[in-house]
């Protein structure tokens, strides 16, 4: 038994990468396909989807319609306004690379929903390769390897299933900070535009460019900064601000109203009493902070306290902790960038743990060294995941089950 063990472990170790990649996601596939099914036979009467729901309608379920209705209708030139004289939701907060790519290869077959269900399995393969050529050079092979496992099977693994855009962007985020973590910047001149109409982010990769050329600048002694790297990261961060702000403007152009993106953005966060006043940077989590403490019976000022205990834990763990610094600076960099943009424009809610898809990278930091530990994670990250699809799926019906 320990010989067939023994050499079951070398014949894995001589498979090529892709391979073993390719096996690992294949599994945790068919793992959440087997929680989407069984979500699909617990769904019932007073369930978002009903007592005959079926993984297709998860498949176009929540933010998946909008998207859809994208491909099919394209963006309303005159914005939709409720009873009260406010901006509705409208497709204006749903960009199009997703919704128009699914559009065009589910033609061949024959839905739109097809075409985004090919699209995220294929773009989350792939973003699997992409993370783990981010962290082996940091991590070594086997550890790399597990990160892509818990990625793969984490608790928000059923995106990789759904018409949602975060599977794309993933994949274009890691293989873009792949490409600055190996200094090859000429392709982040086509990820840079593609990621920036994918969904909101590409701001926060703008701020990561910066900080990025400060520290390359403060290590030039160490790692030398060639002039071409200079121009490379000055061109790409402009880049990607100008694209953070496109859509802002063609929304503007297209309806007449230059803050018709922010109003439909903040249409969302009117659903739970909030931003009426127009949007202010850091507003979303300070409100946040006392409305969910309130609701769940405790004092409104205690949320200040555990909000800015949160944000001290992180920065702490993103400064200090050694799991965290063996990812390296860039890994950093990019985690403190983006968390640092959804504490300024993100009124925390269901869709956070959504959102925190794009901190993937730092499923590095939490592989450990033992085996049996690293299973034990492992079996948590699929804990997570059936919690996350029973909420959103088979129930779905409150306000806190919004995927």
């Amino acid at each position: 038994m320990a010989d067939r063990v023994l050499s079951g472990a070398r014949r894995w170790a001589q498979t090529p990468i892709v391979a073993r990649i390719a096996a690992i996601y294949a599994a945790a596939r068919l793992v959440t396909t087997g929680f989407l099914a069984l979500a699909a036979a617990l769904s019932g009467p007073a369930s978002r989807y009903g007592a005959d729901a079926g993984i297709a309608d998860f498949v176009l379920g929540w933010d998946a319609q909008w998207y859809w209705l994208v491909a099919v209708d394209g963006y309303p030139s005159e914005l939709p306004l409720t009873e009260a004289g406010d901006v509705a939701e409208n497709a204006w907060a749903f960009m199009p690379v997703y919704a128009y790519a699914a559009k065009i290869i589910g033609l061949p077959l024959g839905a739109w929903g097809a075409g985004a269900l090919v699209i995220s399995l294929v773009a989350g393969f792939f973003a699997c390769i992409a993370l783990y050529r981010l962290l082996h050079d940091r991590l070594g092979s086997t550890a790399a390897l597990w990160a892509v496992a818990f990625f793969a099977s984490g608790p928000l693994a059923a995106l990789f299933q759904v018409g949602y855009a975060e599977a794309l962007f993933v994949m274009m985020l890691l293989f873009a900070l792949d490409a600055v973590q190996r200094r090859r910047y000429g392709i982040l001149y086509l990820l840079i535009p593609l990621m920036a109409f994918t969904r909101p982010g590409i701001l926060a990769f703008a701020l990561f460019l910066g900080v990025h050329g400060i520290a390359r600048w403060v290590r030039r002694a160490r790692e030398p900064l060639a002039g071409r790297e200079i121009v490379h990261i000055i061109a790409l961060g402009a880049l990607a601000t100008v694209t953070g702000f496109a859509w802002q403007v063609i929304a503007g152009v297209v309806t007449g109203d230059a803050g018709s993106y922010l109003a439909t953005e903040l249409a969302w966060r009117r659903a739970w009493g909030m931003g009426d006043g127009g949007f202010v940077p850091f507003q979303g989590w300070i409100e946040a902070a006392e409305f969910w403490f309130a609701q769940w019976g405790m004092p409104g000022w205690w949320g200040f306290i555990a909000l800015a205990v949160l944000v001290a834990g992180v920065a702490a763990a993103l400064l200090f902790a050694p799991s965290v610094r063996r990812l390296g600076v860039d890994v950093r960099l990019w985690s403190a960038s983006y968390l640092l943009y959804l504490l300024a424009v993100f009124f925390p809610q269901s869709s956070t743990f959504r959102l925190l898809m794009p901190l993937s990278p730092l499923w590095g930091a939490v592989v450990p060294r033992s085996r049996g530990y690293r299973f034990a994670v492992l079996l948590l990250c699929l804990i997570g995941q059936w919690v996350w699809i029973y909420h959103v799926y088979a129930l779905g019906n409150t306000f806190w089950q919004v995927p």
